[in-house]
């Protein structure tokens, strides 16, 4: 997994389809999800622009696009279980996939151990 500082974590399905999701720390702080506004499908994006947002009970967090790319699906169980993006961050509770436009961005992104260090840090 590669993840951005506003806690959003990318998969690599294959070399150059990116599934992203909001990390486990980003989850528990948010609280209880209760609503995911999902990209839409076919929508170009731009690395580190917002492509949705995620509510709870406590607050609203937007949900910005690690790479730039084409938002190519969407997590569609999310609208009737947005929770699982509590209770399965990096599994079922997926957001989208990016086709990925520019491979060279991955670079910038942290690895594990980088990100466990930038939220100890934070």
């Amino acid at each position: 997994l590669k993840y951005t500082e506003e806690h959003e974590w990318l998969a690599l399905d294959d070399t150059s389809i990116a599934v992203v999701g909001i990390t486990a720390y980003a989850s528990n702080a948010l609280g209880d999800v209760v609503y995911v506004e999902l990209p839409n499908v076919g929508t170009a994006v731009v690395a580190g622009e917002t492509i949705g947002a995620v509510e709870s009970v406590k607050s609203a967090s937007d949900i910005y696009s690690p790479v730039s790319g084409e938002i190519i699906e969407v997590n569609e169980l999310l609208d009737k279980k947005p929770g699982l993006i509590n209770s399965e961050p990096y599994e079922r509770g997926w957001i989208c996939k990016i086709a990925i436009s520019q491979g060279d961005e991955l670079e910038a992104l942290m690895d594990d151990k980088g990100y466990q260090t930038f939220i100890a840090s934070s």
